[in-house]
């Protein structure tokens, strides 16, 4: 599909650019809005409208309930307006004293609806990793083989549901045993297998595990830029024949990020592709953050493991997990940049994300949807943060009134939101021209 769009002429390549953001915000921000209509519906306040995108309507119908759905010309989120109130994440409100306005409803509803916008974020994070896991099921760590690289699919007395019992002579218990052939720098290409086939042992012949194969790819990289994809075996770096991944890491850190030659073996084809490796950072084993040369790309085994079926117990569990981890993920790095351990320089705005979902959806789609996942959930997350105009703000707001008896004085809040807007603005200046400046390095 993507490929498709980028095929059409003129339009093609700035849709590519722009399409993946569009879809993913819109999404995320109407799931984030109608939390807060559904919940604020409930509790009796009453939502005058609800827009689809922000600036001019373009098509427009009310409910039975007096509610104006909208869409709106521009596809950069949306809002719900309730009755008496701006919205629900502006601290001016109109003077209404009708019942079902939002300034007039008590403090439990107000707080709940304010609070709902980030929870509906954080459920459909949820859902998107229960159901991905209910879907595909989750690799086996039983050392059965589910798939053989095309490479080495043919010519090999290997087969998918065998049962691998060693290799060369390493007893294998569980699948991940395999993974330790990755740190070998071997010129090996193939390796003696022992399997289990039908209750019948046998002696064969296969690829040795930690072939280049590409595993994924990260996105807004020297990789994704070449061309790589997930599934390539890479044949040859700067005309070196490469037959490990360690190798192919050595050579990467070797080449000083000066432009290679790359060839890759996909679809029974060799493809020779350009690459420049960047001095990135990763976070490492400890969390902590540091440099090296890199192309982008992680690592897959010539052959993958069995998939089982995930119970619905196990895949809401695990759904929950994954959520809880990018919340976990998110503060940490807010408390790195507030402590100076990361600079200002790595936050991405609305520029970078495009950048990144557009780089996705281009080289590997079925990142896509978890994608949609990871930034649902890092804006609720962020939505909480107890600053002014933000959800955070209000329920701090809110807290304040629950536990003096009064409301805020105004006059401060008014202060506080100017002082909330002027820093957002400006925060959002520099992460743009930080996204605008990786864009440039990254297309140069």
């Amino acid at each position: 599909m993507i490929d498709f769009i980028g095929s059409i002429p003129v339009i093609g390549g700035p849709l590519v650019s722009v399409l993946p953001f569009l879809i993913i915000i819109t999404i995320v921000v109407f799931v984030h809005e109608y939390g807060h209509y559904i919940i604020g519906r409930f509790c009796g306040i009453h939502a005058e409208v609800f827009s689809v995108g922000m600036g001019p309507k373009i098509y427009s119908w009310q409910d039975k309930r007096g509610t104006l759905w909208q869409i709106a010309a521009i596809p950069l989120g949306g809002y719900v307006k309730f009755l008496g109130d701006a919205n629900v994440s502006s601290f001016k409100s109109e003077p209404i004293e009708k019942n079902n306005s939002f300034n007039n409803a008590s403090l439990k509803s107000k707080t709940l609806t304010v609070l709902a916008g980030p929870i509906a974020n954080f459920l459909l994070s949820f859902l998107i990793f229960t159901s991905l896991l209910l879907w595909h099921g989750k690799p086996s760590n039983k050392p059965i083989i589910g798939n053989i690289h095309t490479a080495f699919s043919n010519g090999y007395d290997i087969k998918t549901d065998d049962i691998i019992i060693s290799i060369n002579d390493r007893k294998i218990s569980n699948f991940s045993d395999i993974y330790s052939f990755m740190y070998q720098d071997t010129s090996e290409q193939f390796a003696k297998y022992v399997l289990e086939r039908k209750g019948k042992q046998i002696n064969s012949i296969g690829p040795f595990p930690s072939v280049a194969i590409v595993g994924s790819v990260m996105p807004v990289s020297p990789a994704s830029s070449a061309g790589l994809k997930s599934g390539d075996l890479i044949t040859s770096f700067n005309n070196v024949s490469i037959t490990s991944f360690k190798q192919l890491q050595k050579l990467i850190i070797a080449s000083n990020s000066k432009k290679q030659n790359i060839n890759v073996l996909r679809g029974g084809e060799i493809i020779s592709l350009s690459i420049t490796p960047m001095l990135r950072e990763f976070q490492n084993a400890n969390g902590d953050l540091e440099q090296k040369v890199s192309i982008g790309v992680s690592s897959s085994l010539a052959i993958s493991p069995s998939i089982e079926a995930v119970s619905l117990f196990e895949a809401l569990k695990i759904g929950i997990q994954k959520t809880y981890l990018v919340i976990i993920q998110s503060i940490k790095q807010i408390s790195k940049i507030i402590t100076g351990e990361v600079g200002f320089e790595n936050l991405q705005g609305p520029v970078g994300i495009a950048h990144v979902s557009s780089d996705i959806a281009k080289s590997d789609i079925s990142y896509f949807i978890p994608l949609i996942a990871i930034i649902s959930t890092s804006i609720g997350f962020l939505n909480l943060l107890p600053i002014p105009i933000l959800d955070g703000g209000h329920l701090m707001m809110f807290a304040y009134e629950g536990i003096t008896k009064r409301k805020p004085n105004p006059k401060y809040l008014n202060y506080a939101a100017i002082l909330a807007i002027s820093l957002l603005i400006t925060l959002m200046f520099f992460v743009s021209v930080n996204d605008i400046s990786r864009v440039l390095l990254f297309w140069n």
